[in-house]
């Protein structure tokens, strides 16, 4: 099955975390522990953010999103994920391979122009706070994390259908626990440099464009902050952008590392830990960094918890 006539293979088989049998069940309960704090976090996200009105703003807007894509990130990889430590099969079929190769790929360009659009939102209320609610209008927000989502799908697209053109007639085995473009490639039975290629050159647009977009706007974002007179005024100036800074520091930490080397190949255990973690860590880690010492959300839970009683 696939796209081609010199197309053979009909499934692939994941290699996971670990081929080491007396971690799979120790494996299997983190990544559940992890899983199940993901979705709990997140989707309390969401229903807070929806549920109060003190967080109807453009900074929660963006966070719903995130969250909501954040549920589906680790949705499209940890539950295969755990069939597989407890299965002897590890195969997944051709089909299956290129749906969770599109979707994570979808996914991760999407919230590189998420948090992109989350930096100009900070910008737009530290730099000119007397227009934010003018700048930052429902309809921008609603463009911004339409184009992020649309952003992501077509580069996506891009590189499923890259792959896909090539011809897989051989090896089908991923080192790996998923489908993922540069793994993939390596079982090609024809040259993928072109592919190589594409892939640096996307993320030149995809990753690292919004990155180095996030820098300069952090760069007006800091010198506005010193502007404040008071050191109290500045404090609560950063403490509304601290958590978008170590998000993306998290997120582009090791996404950088991935797919901006040029002719690479992606095949080490490094690469596997490094996959793991914007994959699974972050979208877990992400709701613990918006909500531990926000006021916002601790006042929204308090609302909510009094209109309860």
């Amino acid at each position: 099955m696939g796209t081609g006539n010199h197309t053979t293979v009909m499934e692939f088989i994941l290699l996971g975390l670990t081929s080491q049998q007396n971690l799979q069940v120790p494996l299997f309960a983190l990544l559940l522990t992890f899983y199940m704090t993901s979705l709990t976090g997140n989707i309390l996200i969401i229903w807070i953010s929806l549920v109060s009105t003190r967080l109807h703003t453009p900074m929660y807007f963006f966070l719903r999103n995130l969250s909501f894509l954040d549920i589906w990130y680790t949705s499209c990889i940890i539950p295969n994920m755990l069939i597989n430590l407890l299965s002897l099969d590890k195969s997944i079929s051709f089909n299956a391979c290129a749906t969770q190769m599109f979707i994570h790929l979808s996914l991760g360009g999407t919230e590189c122009y998420l948090l992109l659009s989350m930096a100009y939102d900070r910008y737009a209320a530290i730099c000119s706070p007397l227009h934010y609610t003018t700048t930052m209008h429902p309809i921008l927000c609603i463009r911004l994390a339409t184009g992020s989502w649309l952003g992501g799908i077509i580069n996506s697209a891009i590189h499923t259908c890259f792959a896909l053109w090539l011809p897989y007639c051989g090896p089908n085995v991923i080192n790996n626990f998923l489908c993922e473009v540069p793994y993939v490639l390596e079982l090609a039975c024809a040259d993928a440099s072109v592919n190589k290629i594409v892939i640096f050159v996307c993320a030149i647009f995809v990753v690292m464009g919004p990155f180095v977009l996030i820098i300069v706007t952090y760069c007006y974002i800091i010198s506005s902050i010193i502007k404040i007179s008071t050191s109290e005024g500045q404090r609560k100036a950063f403490s509304t952008c601290s958590s978008h800074i170590i998000v993306v520091s998290l997120f582009y930490g090791t996404i950088l590392s991935m797919y901006m080397r040029p002719g690479a190949v992606h095949v080490s255990n490094q690469d596997k830990i490094a996959t793991l973690f914007y994959s699974v860590i972050t979208p877990m880690l992400n709701p613990l960094i918006y909500t531990l010492r926000n006021k916002d959300v601790k006042g929204a839970l308090t609302d909510i918890t009094r209109k309860k009683t």
